[in-house]
């Protein structure tokens, strides 16, 4: 065994350093899942003001077919973001057992590239999750734009005011 100055064997130090890496992923998913947890949360609620404000309208109304390609908009997002918090949580799953696999190497003969297989998913995971999260900001941008063109039917946002 190998002693170190400080009368630590380096490679338990090396060991916890290596195991701790995929544990500050795990609370980096943590917070990336509240995030896109309070996304979906926001979204649920907006649909359900919106699906209300639609059965108030009359029929024939205008804003109702508005709404409805919002609420459509809105359905697709929410889809996105659980699709994406499925992963940041199937990620954090693969961050810990790469911890887990990195402290077991102590007792138990654990093939060298099997921790690194399950970081490199973990790292796939959160890479999908953030395809999906601009594909969401992407139609987030769409029913703004909805509503924007609601809004300024009359003008554009700056410029001349309507007759």
């Amino acid at each position: 065994m190998n002693v170190g100055v400080d009368g630590l064997d380096p490679s338990s130090i090396q060991l916890i350093g290596t195991a701790v890496t995929p544990a500050v992923m795990v609370s980096g998913c943590g917070i990336l899942a509240t995030g896109l947890d309070n996304q979906i949360s926001r979204i649920t609620a907006r649909m359900r003001d919106m699906v209300r404000e639609w059965r108030t309208l009359p029929e024939g109304h205008a804003r109702r077919s508005l709404l409805r390609e919002e609420v459509a908009i809105m359905d697709r997002r929410h889809a996105i973001l659980a699709r994406a918090i499925g992963f940041t949580y199937a990620a954090l799953l693969s961050f810990v057992m790469t911890s887990l696999l990195y402290l077991l190497r102590r007792s138990v003969a654990v093939p060298e590239g099997l921790p690194v297989m399950s970081f490199s998913l973990g790292v796939g995971l959160l890479g999908s999750t953030a395809v999906l999260a601009l594909a969401s900001l992407r139609l987030s941008r769409r029913a703004i734009t909805l509503e924007g063109a609601e809004l300024f039917r009359d003008g554009r946002p700056g410029g001349p005011p309507a007759p």
